[in-house]
């Protein structure tokens, strides 16, 4: 990292990596961008101290090739942190958690027109919803969870909708609660991840300078799987330049310190010369 350099934090979330990079700039520049309003608000508080190294923009990372226009800037690293923040996880009223009665919503952004996961839980056909949750969330009994939600309607709230997966599974041993998966497929849905991560991986090799580096953090297989046949393309096609060639994966001792890392992949590409 140069501390004269400009840097993205394309998912900026809380503010957490933003933190460490404005810490590490002297005259650069760091840009943030975030599609929850509320996130952004708490980032532009701890980021501050920072001054005018620092500029906060609200919109979504699959944006970035118009914000860097816009701001007239090329940047020498570009992060994007995949996923749902902390605080997202841990607000019962923002739907993305069964560990309460919270309203099935799993919305990133409450300004625009994405429909909240309430809709696709009590209206969508329970052929549609099986296949949603089989192609999102992997989950083998998609269309038995499916069939139990569409008997159950209408679900009340998250924790009613956690219930209601749970006592459509066979009963086991699992490392993961029964509606894990589910709840990934909806909050995938909602909020159009796979193809918000395609655009802003089509744009992102753009946005750099030459030798500038592009990091992506993923926390599913899905999303890891986008990220490496794009870093693999454009490795062929000479634009950039893979510098993992094996995924990275936390620590034992990182996710002992962090238990929510432990399922983080990160992937790192340069840019080479030419154009994009």
């Amino acid at each position: 990292m140069r501390p004269g350099g400009t840097y993205v934090d394309a998912t900026v979330g809380l503010g957490g990596h933003a933190v460490e990079i404005a810490r590490r700039l002297g005259s650069g520049r760091l840009i943030g961008i975030d599609r929850d309003e509320a996130a952004l608000a708490i980032a532009r508080e701890r980021l501050a101290g920072f001054g005018e190294r620092v500029e906060l923009v609200h919109g979504n990372f699959s944006s970035i090739g118009d914000i860097a226009r816009r701001l007239n800037i090329r940047a020498d690293g570009v992060l994007a942190d995949l996923g749902v923040s902390s605080m997202q996880l841990d607000s019962i009223d923002r739907g993305f958690s069964f560990r309460g009665a919270g309203p099935i919503d799993m919305r990133m952004s409450r300004v625009g027109s994405e429909e909240a996961a309430e809709e696709i839980v009590n209206r969508w056909p329970e052929q549609d919803l099986a296949d949603l949750i089989y192609r999102f969330g992997e989950e083998r009994d998609s269309r038995r969870i499916a069939r139990a939600v569409v008997k159950s309607r209408p679900i009340r709230d998250t924790e009613h909708l956690a219930t209601v997966v749970a006592g459509a599974l066979k009963r086991g041993r699992q490392k993961l609660h029964p509606a894990t998966k589910t709840f990934l497929a909806l909050r995938i849905a909602v909020n159009r991840e796979l193809e918000e991560l395609e655009q802003f991986l089509d744009q992102a090799p753009a946005t750099l300078n030459p030798k500038g580096r592009c990091v992506v953090l993923s926390y599913h297989s899905l999303e890891d799987r986008a990220v490496k046949q794009a870093f693999r393309r454009y490795d062929r096609e000479g634009v950039m330049r893979v510098l993992t060639k094996k995924v990275v994966v936390p620590s034992d001792e990182e996710c002992a310190a962090n238990p929510r890392a432990r399922s983080a992949k990160m992937r790192v590409a340069e840019r080479l010369g030419g154009a994009a």
